[in-house]
């Protein structure tokens, strides 16, 4: 019996508890699912950038509509141009330039007013007042329109001067107020200046290539935790199968 009992304390010793494989196919099963999920979300992205872009090639045509305009249409406007209503969009960037985008009110035949985003102006570091000029007189215009949405953050006031840091139209206190909630980026037309803006849009293709990277770690996670179990299966198969040995010799 004595050697018995002898034999049983190796044996307990030695043995690796069975949690310890639990808890690492847990963990990395987790890892594995977070990778696959995480890769699925990204591929409906790029789905939904396809059908957004689609939606913004098949955008309708439309002359001063009396509606909401629905976003990305093609807009045609007729008026005549606020020039001293004219505010610049700060801190705007273009082709490694530093500059402004000017923003100009349009009075259109109806007299409805729309704002008109008509492109960028080259300011360099400088913190004076920006010129440009605006042609006067009625003007034919053709652009995109973009929708107001959710503003980005803004940390102190939005207007110093005549610069703003994010277009609001609440900017402009003019009689009426202006048509619709959004901006249309001229694209032809008299005082277009250099164009700058397009749609904010990550390209589908990035999507994609963001879910084949998580998939790919998915994949990589999966193939670590079976070779780690297996070792762990093996380390424990073996103390369990060396333990009665050591009590026989004993």
């Amino acid at each position: 019996m004595g050697d018995s009992v002898g034999g049983q304390g190796p044996r307990r010793g030695k043995r690796m508890p069975g949690w310890r494989s639990s808890i690492w196919y847990l963990l990395w099963s987790l890892l594995v699912i977070l990778g696959l999920l995480l890769g699925l979300w990204q591929w409906e992205r790029a789905d939904d950038k396809r059908s957004y872009l689609a939606r913004l090639d098949a955008a309708p045509t439309l002359e001063a509509p009396k509606e909401i305009p629905p976003a990305g249409s093609h807009l045609i406007l007729r008026g005549e141009y606020l020039a001293g209503e004219t505010l610049f969009l700060d801190n705007r960037t273009h082709e490694g330039q530093l500059g402004v985008a000017v923003l100009t009110p349009l009075r259109a035949e109806d007299g409805r007013l729309w704002l008109v985003q008509r492109g960028f102006l080259p300011t360099g570091p400088s913190r004076a007042t920006p010129e440009t000029t605006t042609p006067e007189g009625e003007v034919a215009l053709r652009g995109r329109w973009q929708a107001a949405g959710d503003p980005p953050p803004l940390y102190g006031p939005n207007r110093e001067g005549r610069r703003l840091q994010r277009i609001e139209l609440s900017a402009w206190d003019l009689p009426g107020g202006f048509a619709h909630d959004g901006w249309l980026h001229l694209e032809q037309g008299p005082g277009r200046l250099e164009p700058w803006w397009t749609p904010n849009v990550v390209p589908p293709s990035r999507h994609v290539g963001y879910a084949v990277q998580w998939w790919g770690l998915a994949l990589a996670a999966l193939a670590v935790m079976i070779i780690g179990g297996r070792r762990l299966a093996g380390d424990r198969r073996h103390a369990l199968g060396g333990s009665p040995h050591e009590g026989d010799e004993r």
